[in-house]
């Protein structure tokens, strides 16, 4: 076979392991991608293949194996970034999307510190340091979507890193319960104190009480001033994906929204945002999604300030004849996929598709 052949062979086989992959881990996000042309999708099933055998390699380490996972994660985004990947279908895919686009080194480095923070079971003392969690585990993602969507401008990247902070407190508001039962804590304990509730003790017997309904519509809060602030970044997205961020964000807000109708009660019973509201919610993104708005002035969260930079001091892709700019967009309704709980464990925040199963 003459060697171009069996190149282009060994990437389709490639590509089809990492759709297989995803098909089995990750019902929703394929369904989800079965919407899009193959030139969409399969960029992003690549890196969210990669995340997923990265987040995993981490998880499954055990705690006092931790750093040797995060290490070798490391090794081989070295060899993806140097041109050299290993031998697995996984990796060459996840490096042919790098040289792509461009990817910097630093986005996935950052989700793979948020992982490793993860499977330390790290609490967080303020809002600002759970911010600096969210933007590694969720405003890295959406960071590495936009540049997938090669809109590349600092004041984008900064919008779509708002967005997915504020979809991860919108979870962790969600899913209160769900993690204290694994023993995980993501509210900020200074809040917390300040409402009457000693942390460890609340961990140790979790219920809710209005002292909790407190701290929980102050994340909220939080992240409703997010999702505003990240509205403008929509505007700024190619035409073809801004429907698909705008449902997301909708949808989302609309599960902060349900936690408060429960009376901020994330303990007892999950928020579910129902079918015919998901479908409301979905036919005011198409009528509102290509609106632009006023919002772009904001400076970046500080915490998310060094996803921005390493964005910006990348240089942008050479553009590759026969890819129209529909064509390279990526829909990114799933900009949290690194959050999902249907198909991840319940240390991690949120399932599926917005669309599909919130």
């Amino acid at each position: 076979m003459p060697k171009r052949s069996a190149e282009a062979a060994l990437e389709a086989a490639d590509r089809l392991a990492c759709r297989a992959m995803i098909a089995q881990g990750s019902r929703s996000f394929h369904a989800a991608s079965r919407l899009l042309p193959a030139s969409v999708a399969e960029p992003a099933l690549a890196l969210y293949a990669f995340c997923r055998t990265a987040d995993d390699a981490v998880d499954e380490a055990g705690a006092d194996r931790v750093d040797a996972a995060v290490e070798t994660v490391r090794d081989r985004l070295d060899g993806i970034y140097a041109g050299r990947p290993a031998d697995d279908p996984v990796d060459r895919e996840f490096a042919r999307v790098v040289a792509r686009f461009a990817l910097p080194r630093a986005l996935p480095d950052a989700l793979v510190e948020g992982f490793s923070w993860d499977a330390r079971g790290r609490e967080y003392e303020t809002i600002d340091e759970l911010r600096a969690y969210a933007a590694r585990v969720a405003g890295s993602v959406g960071a590495m979507m936009t540049v997938l969507m090669e809109a590349r401008s600092a004041p984008v990247i900064a919008r779509a890193a708002d967005l997915g902070v504020a979809m991860q407190l919108t979870n962790i508001a969600r899913d209160i319960g769900a993690d204290a039962r694994l023993g995980r804590l993501y509210l900020p304990k200074l809040w917390m104190r300040e409402a009457g509730i000693d942390p460890d003790a609340w961990l140790a017997r979790p219920r809710h009480d209005p002292a909790l309904a407190e701290v929980v519509h102050r994340l909220l809060m939080e992240a409703e001033r997010l999702y505003v602030r990240s509205h403008a970044g929509i505007g700024q997205l190619p035409v073809a994906c801004r429907t698909g961020v705008r449902a997301a964000q909708l949808l989302y807000a609309e599960i902060g929204r349900e936690v408060a109708r429960r009376g901020y009660n994330g303990v007892d019973r999950r928020a579910v945002v129902g079918r015919r509201r998901k479908l409301t919610l979905l036919a005011w993104a198409m009528l509102t999604g290509q609106r632009v708005t006023p919002g772009l002035r904001f400076e970046p969260l500080p915490e998310t300030r060094f996803l921005v930079e390493a964005v910006a001091a990348s240089p942008a892709p050479r553009p590759q004849p026969g890819r129209t700019f529909g064509e390279r967009a990526v829909w990114t309704t799933d900009l949290v996929m690194r959050l999902e709980k249907g198909d991840r464990r319940p240390r991690s925040v949120s399932a599926g598709t917005p669309l599909g199963q919130a």
